[in-house]
């Protein structure tokens, strides 16, 4: 089973596809984590990438597809994967189609009142890495980490400027996604806005059918 997972910044993709890694035995696969991966390593590719982000600048596609493609090429990807946040940009999405082929595109459909919603009232401990939200996973103590005792931050990414910048990214670079796999026959859409067991079950059930 070869899934893509996408959707707006703050759906809930990677708290999903690490339920799905569980249940279906499949690696959970972030860009971001092979960029991390190939850099401590220090493959070729890994110091291409150092390079490029201690420039501050952004990994070039032709890059990204390979490293990716490098991964899933490893042992525990024969029976599948799950790819998340990748394909990012319709460059992206048609030269890996050119490479593997998906048995599914994850649709995660929320709207973006929501993403800031959700974004906008996390916190995090700088120390611990321990994540609340002001609504839904409030700590004991108002602003106070429940884990170390660490004052809470709101992560720059997680700033109301930067969540409105993330969405326009979004809109532009990754939604059009949408229309090239459901013109493929790929998508299969999940409601993103209910709590990760109601999500989680809705793709089970879709995934079974």
């Amino acid at each position: 089973m070869k899934l893509i997972f996408f959707g707006a910044p703050g759906a809930g993709k990677g708290t999903i596809a690490k339920q799905l890694k569980e249940s279906a035995g499949i690696p959970h696969i972030s860009t971001g984590d092979i960029f991390r991966a190939n850099i401590k390593n220090q493959t070729e590719l890994g110091k291409k990438v150092k390079a490029i982000l201690d420039a501050g600048e952004l990994v070039p596609d032709e890059l990204t597809i390979s490293l990716v493609e490098n991964r899933v090429k490893e042992d525990d990807c024969k029976n599948g994967y799950i790819l998340d946040g990748f394909p990012r940009t319709m460059v992206q999405a048609e030269a890996w189609s050119k490479i593997e082929e998906a048995d599914a595109a994850i649709y995660f459909d929320i709207e973006d009142a929501e993403v800031v919603r959700r974004l906008g009232g996390r916190r995090t401990c700088p120390t611990c890495q321990a994540i609340f939200h002001v609504e839904t996973n409030k700590p004991k103590t108002e602003g106070i980490c429940d884990v170390c005792g660490a004052e809470l931050i709101i992560r720059p990414d997680d700033a109301t400027e930067a969540i409105q910048n993330r969405l326009k990214v979004y809109h532009s670079q990754t939604e059009p996604l949408l229309d090239y796999y459901t013109k493929l026959g790929k998508v299969v859409s999940v409601d993103a806005t209910g709590t990760p067991e109601a999500v989680f079950n809705e793709l089970q059930s879709k995934l079974k059918k």
